[in-house]
């Protein structure tokens, strides 16, 4: 049939990729939109085989051959066809395996039954090399296309360029026409205004309660800074007395002690034994109880569920999406979400905030930046952690990415935020 199929195998041509704009073959420094891209492919191929597209067929691995969020966004596009092999790692790297088979098979298949009169191999393994020969004996014309090498040499296999009928360099102009490197040290996205995102999550200040407890600690007339709940004092050492305190002179920003300097600080007296009832500096007790936070700051959980009331009755994003909203959520993040930590706090924030019946809540969430509220936080990270963002090491989302989801969350607050307070007609 004079049809064209592209065969596309997405380690080489995301990784070659990479190393033309990032300077490494790393996919985790480059951002792809799969919709452009995938475009981009359908009108290079129709306009150099001169023929209208029968399909895309898109090889990659993954983990245990689980669909990612882009192979999700991919398989739903039209023309295009998912296959994935198994992503697996050795010796500290990502390997894929079976992913050549797939294409080899794929190839032969498509040729034998004559599905197709041209086929487009975007790759540069020579295991295709069989699959290639075979192709050309059963009359079809074979398109191969290379990305453009970092170095200006080739990054296909000598045999693969003899043996195609017809070779084609995807060049930058091309390729930054739907992928772009990641600015390092940052979040894919222009930074927040006029809050900053990540300096202002690692700098905040503590609360006034917890300033207090901490010079009361410093001291030595507060409870044990370790937590040990014997009432036991100890000296702090002046590095620690310093950074515990947090007092970096006058006007200076203080800084925030380690969950060993201050366990246990907060706690009413009568819990921690051989301290006295009122040992607060002003006599009171404070009513928060300062717990340590993943957000790399502290938070004052007070009350029966451990939150100041103010958040504590903030809802959570599932209690303000009805069951046809979360289906719409659903095809909105397959479809159209690209995966990126700092598009993703701002997709949660977003929804979160249109949603929200009572703007009083959005003021409420406002004045606790940086610091998300526990529930809606660990909701975020849950959200987060749909778009493959766990390490695989551990299964944890990686620290610079939660810095970047929370960055976008609090992007999209202030937004809204600004919104609210914009008179009608400005």
């Amino acid at each position: 049939m004079d049809r064209c199929v592209v065969l596309v195998d997405a380690g080489y041509l995301l990784g070659a990729a990479a190393s033309l704009l990032a300077g490494e073959p790393a996919r985790s420094r480059i951002t792809v939109d799969h919709a452009a891209l995938i475009q981009g492919l359908r009108q290079r191929a129709e306009a150099d085989t001169e023929r209208p597209l029968l399909r895309i067929y898109w090889f990659d691995g993954a983990p245990d051959r689980v669909p990612q969020p882009e192979h999700r966004r991919l398989r739903v596009m039209p023309r295009v066809t998912v296959r994935l092999g198994a992503l697996t790692r050795s010796d500290g790297r990502w390997a894929q395996k079976g992913v050549d088979a797939a294409m080899h098979a794929e190839l032969t298949e498509l040729a034998r039954n004559r599905a197709c009169s041209d086929i487009v191999l975007v790759t540069g393994d020579g295991d295709l090399l069989p699959g290639l020969m075979s192709a050309k004996e059963h009359g079809v014309a074979v398109h191969l296309w290379a990305v453009q090498a970092a170095d200006g040499d080739y990054n296909q296999s000598e045999d693969l360029v003899a043996e195609a009928d017809e070779r084609r360099v995807l060049d930058r102009a091309w390729i930054t026409g739907a992928v772009r490197a990641k600015e390092l040290g940052g979040p894919c996205a222009p930074p927040p205004a006029p809050r900053p995102e990540i300096a202002a999550i690692l700098s905040a200040p503590l609360p006034e309660t917890a300033v207090a407890a901490a010079a009361a600690a410093a001291s030595g007339s507060g409870p044990d800074p370790a937590g040990g709940g014997n009432g036991a004092t100890r000296p702090v050492p002046d590095g620690d007395r310093e950074a515990s305190s947090g007092e970096t002179g006058s006007g200076g920003s203080r800084g925030v002690p380690t969950p060993k300097d201050l366990a246990g600080l907060g706690r009413p007296a009568h819990v921690v034994q051989g301290s006295a009832p009122n040992s607060a500096p002003n006599g009171t007790q404070p009513a928060a109880t300062l717990r340590w936070s993943s957000d790399k700051g502290w938070i004052e959980r007070g009350g029966p569920l451990g939150e100041p009331a103010e958040t504590a009755s903030l809802p959570t994003l599932a209690q303000l999406t009805s069951a046809e909203q979360r289906w719409a959520d659903r095809e909105e993040d397959i479809t159209a979400v690209g995966g990126d930590p700092f598009e993703v706090g701002q997709v949660f924030a977003r929804r979160w905030t249109e949603r929200l019946s009572d703007s009083v809540h959005l003021q409420q969430l406002s004045t606790e930046y940086p610091r998300i509220p526990h529930r809606i936080d660990g909701e975020l990270l849950r959200y987060a952690a749909r778009f493959g963002l766990l390490a695989h090491k551990d299964d944890q989302i990686d620290e610079h990415d939660r810095y970047a989801i929370r960055a976008g969350f609090w992007r999209e607050v202030d937004l809204r935020t600004a919104a609210e307070h914009t008179p009608i007609g400005d």
